[in-house]
């Protein structure tokens, strides 16, 4: 069984930063593509950026030059680095993985439970 933990949310006022994090845990024996979604209320969860395996990374435009993804692969963690947070950054941030629980396998993608992002004007 495999989990993704997001921590590192919570309500900070504009122009502030913050850092998510998310691990995996579980059966894992290699994961692929990482990244983060979020979603507003009354909105579709969007793409905000993701990462691969060997570090290419891809981001939304509204987040571009603010928000830095990385990832520890030994960890098996993924970051979210949120800096110059505007109300509009005000979302529930989700960590989303491709991963493999064994070798033969297939890859399956997984999600995180989510957490708040509050950024207050």
């Amino acid at each position: 069984q495999v989990q993704l933990v997001e921590s590192g949310g919570g309500l900070v006022q504009v122009g502030e930063s913050l850092t998510l994090s998310c691990a995996a845990s579980g059966s894992i024996f290699e994961i692929y593509r990482m990244g983060w979604y979020r979603q507003a209320p009354d909105k579709q969860r969007e793409l905000v950026a993701t990462i691969t395996g060997g570090g290419s990374t891809n981001y939304a435009d509204s987040v571009k030059g603010r928000f830095t993804i990385s990832r520890h692969n030994a960890k098996n963690t993924v970051y979210l680095q949120m800096n110059s947070l505007k109300p509009e950054d005000t979302a529930s941030y989700f960590c989303n993985a491709d991963l493999k629980t064994a070798l033969w396998t297939r890859s399956t993608n997984y999600w995180g439970q989510g957490t708040q992002v509050t950024v207050s004007s």
